[in-house]
């Protein structure tokens, strides 16, 4: 039903729509349990991303098991495990190697409507763009690595990575929503260009709108650049045009390779006073930052 491209497949068995997608990531915490925790949200993103429902998960562990012990991973299973409960989703098992570089992640699979499925390339012009997360987690985990930033600082960056979309999913095919994405290591701007070339459409954004963490200018403009923004950036430049008063700083920003980022939805007109009252009820912030518009798979930002 869906292929390669898009956030997770999804394959009919009978009548079951069946959604499988796999992620795996290095650390970007010191905390086994918060980063257990944030694994599982990036992981079972992508399945909300297509407005599935999860519903297991298999663990993939990569580990020097002379230099991390028992307790470690035992803390970082509780938190994948927790998280992967609230998402609604069970874990089945998994499978462990020896290796120099500590990774993690999940194979998830998940189910969805047939009517109800969202679609990089479902976004037509007149929709409205809304983001449900800020900006900046590339960033300032960097900044914390390069001991510019303490720690401490980072609990509301930790805390958005952590938050599913379960909420944002359910909201969009309620609204009558046809075309989302999450926003994660290709940056606002990498998953932007995808959506807008799989719908054959162009997405015009509103830079002032979208929404950044705090501090994310500062570090930028201190050197503090993800090798994964300036390689966004390079990557979706060709195709993007950018308003002369945005400088260098702007666009890396909107390049910032996210990790557990938030969902970009496109909203039908009559879709957004939908939207905007389950988001109210359930307490998930969001951000109008643009619009769908007649193209040929480019992005404007103005």
């Amino acid at each position: 039903m869906v292929g390669p491209g898009d956030d997770a497949g999804v394959f009919r068995h009978k009548d079951t729509l069946m959604v499988e997608t796999v992620d795996v990531i290095t650390p970007i915490v010191d905390d086994p349990y918060e980063f257990g925790a944030i694994c599982a949200a990036n992981s079972v993103s992508d399945v909300f991303a297509m407005g599935g429902t999860p519903l297991t998960a298999l663990a993939i562990l990569g580990y020097a098991s002379c230099d991390f012990g028992p307790a470690v991973i035992r803390r970082l299973l509780k938190g994948a495990t927790e998280k992967l409960r609230e998402a609604g989703a069970c874990l089945m098992g998994g499978h462990s190697i020896e290796d120099e570089q500590f990774k993690f992640g999940f194979a998830v699979s998940g189910v969805v409507d047939k009517n109800s499925i969202l679609k990089a390339g479902g976004a037509r012009p007149g929709d409205t763009l809304v983001l449900t997360k800020k900006l900046g987690t590339g960033i300032l985990t960097s900044a914390v690595k390069l001991k510019k930033m303490k720690e401490p600082a980072l609990k509301p960056v930790i805390a958005s990575m952590m938050s599913l979309n379960k909420i944002a999913s359910r909201a969009a095919v309620a609204s009558g929503a046809r075309g989302a994405t999450d926003v994660t290591g290709f940056g606002l701007l990498g998953h932007a260009l995808n959506m807008a070339a799989s719908s054959n459409a162009d997405l015009v954004l509103q830079y002032d709108t979208v929404p950044f963490m705090k501090q994310v200018r500062e570090f930028i403009t201190a050197g503090v650049i993800p090798k994964g923004a300036k390689n966004n950036l390079a990557f979706v430049q060709k195709r993007t045009k950018f308003s002369k008063s945005l400088g260098d700083e702007d666009r890396l920003a909107l390049a910032d390779p996210q990790t557990s980022g938030g969902l970009l939805i496109a909203l039908p007109p009559k879709g957004l006073k939908k939207f905007d009252s389950i988001a109210g009820r359930e307490k998930m912030p969001y951000w109008i930052i643009g619009e769908v518009v007649k193209g040929r798979g480019r992005i404007r930002v103005e």
